[in-house]
């Protein structure tokens, strides 16, 4: 080739993508009433995988999964994943995993998207101001619950790819989906999944992206690293039957001051973790990280109002950021078999189950953790001379992820992100865990990015949890633009 002629080849190649890509953000502009709809019919179906008698419709919302792949042309498979044992001995089937394939080009990148379509729970009584499982466009935020976590990042990506149908133009890389439906619940049955397959589905993918997490302000973002979570329950449990307080008030050691007397002894008012053996082991903050953390867009006092406090444990953007991010923390989530209905009730509990989790981060370990805690709440409760029985248990033990963001897919990332929005994104970690990170890089080797597309404000897991129209629609021409990027990633010999 004429090395004087290789910049006028170059120039032409730049101006057919940015002709492709802006027919394709086009159909996508043009079809955005119809993937609010699909939308819509999604977060209709309560696929909450907490609760067991929901189970019938998160089967449904598989089944659905795999239909609207199945329209498409893909190679669709149900994966039996198997069952779940529940506390009670009961075993109860798990929602069946969705794989599909689009493309098998041997000369091209195989990327693999991973996503979830269950939820967490959620009720009009728990202070949502709109029904959560009816789709409702209020100036332009589409509320609902799933809808950023993690409805509408898979809806985009799989609207994506039918752009690309819908405009008979190849697509620059073969897709592949792994839906799931037990994310919020630890993605039971998944890791033995994706060992299963390791050498057959997993075989010709190059890299995986997940879609599951989101901005840290207005700024696109691209996520780097997770925290992971260490859940525990710790259940102290007394008399043979609840007690009135009446009656038998004073003369017993109640359960609840046991469990409450415990608990107080996790973490002091300042934050410090008081557990033997949790902050010693964290990874310390590199200058590299601190300088990242300096450059990220991110206002204090707006993240403090939002969340409508008074004060934050730390005042600056450095500090707030890593003990958000890169920090272990404990967090006290409820107590079962207390009493919280509305009204009184004069009744000594005869067992309580208190439910707290330490988000953990490189260089913790699981199996480390639950010792260090069982340990130590075992010794705290010894020390009160109770006559009440304790018994401590690790129901979650996500690993912690982190990707190197020097990756050519980062990279292409942040072309693909200037290519839509027209600025350089955020380099940012989650402080929340998606467990199914670490098990993909540990197992099969692959590169993994985050792209997000959720808000800042999204506000997931939470009440009234949305995603806006614009991320929604503007995300999906980013996933589109982006699986032209990785097409240019050269392979390494």
């Amino acid at each position: 080739m004429n090395l004087q002629t290789l910049p006028i080849i170059l120039l032409v190649v730049c101006h057919a993508q940015a002709f492709q890509y802006a027919q394709l953000a086009q159909y996508i502009d043009d079809h955005q009433e119809e993937h609010v709809e699909a939308l819509r019919d999604w977060v209709a179906i309560e696929s909450d995988s907490s609760n067991i008698h929901k189970r019938p419709e998160l089967h449904r919302m598989m089944e659905k999964v795999a239909e609207k792949l199945r329209l498409m042309g893909g190679t669709v498979e149900l994966v039996d994943i198997g069952e779940q044992e529940l506390p009670n001995g009961q075993m109860l089937a798990l929602p069946n995993v969705v794989t599909a394939r689009f493309g098998s080009d041997p000369g091209k990148h195989t990327v693999c998207v991973y996503g979830h379509v269950d939820v967490q729970p959620a009720k009009l009584e728990d202070g949502w101001a709109t029904d959560p499982y009816n789709l409702t466009d209020i100036q332009g935020n589409l509320y609902g619950r799933g809808t950023s976590d993690n409805k509408a990042p898979v809806l985009a990506w799989i609207h994506a790819v039918k752009a690309y149908q819908a405009l008979s133009m190849d697509l620059p890389v073969n897709v592949k989906f792994l839906i799931e439906g037990m994310e919020e619940t630890g993605s039971n049955g998944l890791d033995a999944m994706i060992l299963a397959q390791n050498h057959t589905f997993f075989s010709d993918v190059d890299y995986i992206i997940i879609s599951d997490c989101g901005w840290l302000s207005r700024r696109p973002a691209l996520t780097y690293g997770t925290r992971g979570n260490c859940y525990f329950y710790a259940e102290v449990e007394g008399s043979r039957q609840d007690l009135h307080s009446g009656v038998y008030g004073g003369t017993v050691i109640e359960p609840m001051t046991d469990l409450i007397g415990i608990l107080d002894t996790l973490i002091s008012p300042s934050g410090k973790i008081l557990i033997p053996g949790i902050r010693e082991a964290v990874a310390p903050l590199s200058d590299e990280e601190w300088k990242m953390y300096q450059d990220i867009e991110f206002d204090v006092d707006h993240y403090k109002n939002k969340i409508g406090v008074g004060q934050l444990m730390y005042n600056n953007k450095v500090d707030l950021l890593a003990h958000r991010w890169r920090y272990p923390t404990v967090s006290i989530h409820g107590i079962e078999g207390a009493f919280s209905d509305p009204g009184t009730k004069t009744v000594i509990p005869a067992k309580v189950t208190a439910k707290f989790s330490i988000r953990q981060v490189p260089d913790m370990d699981p199996a480390t953790v639950k010792k260090q805690v069982t340990d130590y709440l075992q010794s705290v409760f010894a020390k009160r001379r109770s006559p009440n029985k304790l018994t401590v248990t690790m129901v979650i033990g996500a690993k912690p992820w982190l990707a190197d963001t020097q990756h050519p897919l980062y990279e292409a990332g942040k072309a693909a992100i200037k290519r839509v929005f027209n600025m350089e994104p955020d380099l940012i970690r989650e402080g929340g865990t998606i467990p199914i990170a670490k098990t993909f890089q540990d197992v099969t080797g692959k590169s993994i990015i985050m792209m997000p597309i959720g808000g800042f404000d999204d506000g997931m897991h939470s009440q009234n949890e949305k995603i806006s129209r614009y991320n929604y629609i503007e995300g999906t021409k980013l996933f589109i633009a982006y699986l032209n990027e990785i097409a240019q990633i050269k392979t390494s010999v």
